[in-house]
């Protein structure tokens, strides 16, 4: 290991902050070999692209530093529930309404749900990333070892992505992760499931809101979204009993009757044998319960973490109650 094109071991001892990706790397012919032969790339061209990538510090950086402690759930609701995140969405929503409408005639998934997303992902869309995705995607595939695998896959995707899309691998911006546009699909997540709902040959989901709202709708759909089901329910049981149950397991190992059996005390139109998982959230003076069902599984396939689902479901309802309320008059909104 004595040139550059390993990428100085973890790229973090380079001291530049940013420094070209070395082609020659054994590594990066290998990549382009694989391309070129499975998928048809010319690799003087696949060659040309990779040797404009910048391999970025701060990249490796986000991804190296030590984990940040574990937020509680009032902590983590706290950065997604706030008064500006709500008008926000409110307005995104009033502003979409008719798109978002037609979505859940034709998808089956509710209006709240598609805007919070975009609420915790990226601000509805305010926050896509400042990094090309190439940059992003060629740093952590040939400099942070870890990771390498999943990544060098990942910029497989990404170029077979530019291809389909007519997408200009030098200008595709996203996370430090290579996520991109605002509902912040990776490049597999793209090619399997954006849709072009506009129909226009294209599915691009860094400006066209057709194609974003509706490939968020088809994720959910593809990962069992059933339509009008609930997501979750609030719930309540006794302490010397809720240690039986696990929350930190985001799998539906339970359903409404056995979590019933076991003193989960809740409500739902859902039948006894509807699977269900049991959910937990740290406030400051006191632990809440809630029972998560299929479409809150579906949420936590987006980012698999419970007390993201429970964000996006928060915030979903917040959402709601002020759409719904702006549009009532004053003697006629709930209270």
């Amino acid at each position: 290991m004595t040139h550059r094109s390993i990428i100085c071991a973890t790229a973090l001892l380079c001291g530049a902050p940013a420094f070209a990706l070395d082609v020659d790397n054994p590594m990066v012919q290998s990549f382009v070999a694989r391309l070129a032969d499975q998928h048809g790339f010319v690799a003087r061209d696949l060659n040309a692209v990779l040797s404009q990538a910048q391999i970025q510090q701060s990249v490796l950086e986000a991804m190296s530093r030590p984990a940040e402690r574990a937020l509680l759930w009032h902590e983590y609701r706290g950065r997604f529930l706030n008064e500006r995140r709500i008008q926000e969405g409110v307005e995104f929503w009033q502003a979409h309404r008719e798109l978002l409408e037609q979505i859940a005639r034709e998808r089956g998934v509710a209006p709240e749900y598609l805007v919070a997303i975009l609420g915790v992902e990226t601000y509805y869309g305010r926050i896509t990333g400042k990094y090309r995705v190439l940059d992003a995607l060629s740093t952590l595939a040939f400099g942070y070892p870890p990771r390498s695998e999943y990544f060098t896959q990942e910029l497989e995707q990404f170029f077979l992505l530019t291809r389909e899309e007519a997408v200009d691998p030098l200008e595709a911006l996203g996370s430090y992760a290579g996520a991109m546009g605002p509902p912040q699909f990776m490049p597999r997540s793209v090619r399997q499931f954006a849709v072009d709902a506009d129909g226009d040959g294209r599915r691009d989901l860094w400006a066209d809101w057709e194609d974003i709202l509706g490939s968020i709708a088809n994720y959910f759909v593809v990962h069992g979204w059933k339509r009008d089901e609930p997501v979750l329910a609030e719930a309540s049981i006794d302490q010397e009993r809720a240690h039986d149950l696990d929350p930190r397991k985001i799998v539906l190992n339970e359903t409404v009757g056995t979590l019933k059996d076991k003193g989960v005390l809740f409500e739902t139109t859902l039948g006894s044998e509807a699977p269900a998982l049991f959910l937990a959230g740290d406030l400051p003076e006191n632990v809440i319960f809630r029972v998560g069902f299929n479409n809150f599984y579906v949420i936590t396939r987006y980012n698999r973490s419970p007390l993201y689902a429970m964000a996006v479901h928060d915030l979903a309802t917040a959402l709601v109650k002020r759409v719904y309320s702006d549009a009532l008059p004053a003697q006629d909104a709930p209270g």
